[in-house]
């Protein structure tokens, strides 16, 4: 999955070992999408190597490739949205190709058609139209 928007927070790095004994990293960001009705994600960047290679500043515009994951613990559901990839700018519309980036053109307007006579039938009307009907009554 993917979403474009700007980066609204960097967030502390967060750290730790795990069970098995090797050490973690975590980097949250905020990112607030492009929509009509802008909405905030978190998302995370999991591993030393990955926060190295997609580094990310506020105010900058950004794709984000991500997966969703939710687990269960005592009872209650959590969901991490983590990346695992991140893009400079808007890369949604350049995938596509020039065809999407081309600026649109106005459809040719067609000739409104005038309705027939039997449209202009009031379908309330019990008297008009006796005879045409398929319903039983």
């Amino acid at each position: 999955m993917e979403v474009v928007g700007k980066i609204i927070q960097v967030l502390p790095v967060q750290e730790g070992v795990g069970r098995n004994g090797n050490p973690w990293k975590v980097q949250p960001y905020v990112l607030e999408t492009l929509d009509q009705y802008p909405r905030k994600v978190h998302f995370e960047v999991f591993g030393e190597d990955r926060i190295k290679q997609n580094p990310c500043d506020i105010d900058q515009l950004v794709t984000v490739s991500f997966d969703i994951e939710s687990r269960e613990f005592n009872g209650r559901w959590y969901t991490s949205i983590r990346a695992w990839r991140i893009q400079q700018g808007d890369t949604t519309q350049a995938a596509a190709g020039p065809v999407a980036a081309a600026p649109a053109q106005a459809a040719p307007v067609a000739a409104p058609v005038e309705a027939a006579p039997e449209a202009n039938i009031d379908p309330f009307d019990a008297s008009a139209g006796e005879g045409t009907s398929d319903l039983p009554f």
